[in-house]
């Protein structure tokens, strides 16, 4: 699909990005792959890593629709990576949040109809369900925007679709290098938010795989959550310091126990696939009749059970403390 194909990758400096990039130059032949971001010392830094002669380094906003629409320009394909994701800035600076997270969605999607392109899929997060945090609910936002795009294209090629996944191990930000770096320093204790919190678990390079695989599945309008592990928090301080004591510091403003992925409350709209689940459209799209339990590769897939909720909490699937080691190096 991506070869000789124009990839853009908005947020493109961040972790997912980077590994995104790594993996298309490693299988296809891509014509290009455009970095869009606004911040010129991440894109020199990553520059000297990958310079390849299809790499293009565009200096942008999502908020700036103008410039969007000119850098999509003759894009086949899009994964909109950008956003504002750390909760606590969200949550102290919530208008911030709300112009890159929504208004910058509406603008992806504006230039992508306008510059028919292919398929774009927007990346989302365990927190747009039942949100009870500025970002979860501006990212909820953007998944009903990117969805309901599906029904404004008219007789443009474009196709929108979401990826839904939970923590990545090891990206920018995230609990692990944060254990990491305190243990680097000779803590004496680590700190727990609540010793019975639990999180879905996912490496970057199989989020990576899940995007690529979505965009040969995806008819346009599903939101796609892959199956995978759940890991408690002890259980992730046992692994990284197993000689270092914890103290329970408290939930976080805007913080959950568990993350949910699949709520109940949308369990008529969930399928069951192998190895992942899709959440259908709760929106009829008018010019088209979709199935969405057979993928566009032909997989067939089951409505789940009226009530069913994937919840990290009571997921079948929790990594033990060797596991979550284990998981963590391939990253490494």
């Amino acid at each position: 699909m991506f070869d000789n194909s124009v990839v853009m990758i908005t947020g493109g400096t961040g972790s997912f990005g980077k590994k995104y990039t790594e993996t298309v130059l490693d299988r296809y032949s891509p014509r290009k792959i455009i970095i869009y971001s606004r911040d010129e010392l991440k894109q020199f830094e990553m520059q000297q890593v990958y310079h390849q002669d299809c790499m293009r380094y565009f200096i942008g906003d999502v908020r700036d629709a103008e410039r969007l629409r000119k850098a999509m320009h003759g894009v086949d394909y899009v994964i909109h990576a950008a956003a504002m994701k750390q909760v606590p800035a969200a949550e102290y600076n919530p208008t911030e949040c709300i112009k890159t997270n929504i208004h910058g969605a509406e603008n992806v999607i504006e230039a992508a109809i306008a510059n028919n392109v292919k398929k774009v899929i927007a990346l989302s997060t365990d927190k747009a369900t039942s949100p009870i945090n500025l970002y979860g609910a501006t990212k909820l936002v953007s998944d009903k925007l990117f969805v309901a795009a599906n029904n404004m294209v008219g007789e443009k090629q474009t196709r929108f679709a979401c990826v839904r996944y939970g923590n990545v191990v090891g990206s920018r930000g995230s609990v692990v290098p944060f254990f990491k770096g305190l243990v680097a320093q000779g803590v004496d204790e680590l700190p727990i938010t609540h010793e019975l919190m639990t999180r879905f678990w996912i490496t970057l390079q199989q989020g990576v795989d899940f995007v690529l695989r979505n965009f040969d599945r995806m008819h346009g309008g599903e939101i796609f959550v892959p199956r995978i592990p759940s890991i408690r928090i002890m259980d992730l301080a046992e692994a990284y310091a197993p000689e270092t004591a914890t103290r329970i510091v408290g939930i976080r403003p805007g913080e959950k126990l568990h993350e949910v992925m699949c709520p109940a409350d949308d369990s008529h709209l969930t399928i069951e696939f192998e190895d992942h689940y899709v959440m259908c459209p709760s929106i009829k799209f008018y010019d088209k009749d979709i199935d969405f339990r057979t993928d566009a590769l032909g997989d067939v897939g089951q409505p789940v059970d009226q009530g069913f909720e994937y919840n990290s909490g009571t997921n079948p699937h929790f990594l033990s403390v060797q596991e979550i080691r284990d998981f963590d190096r391939p990253e490494e």
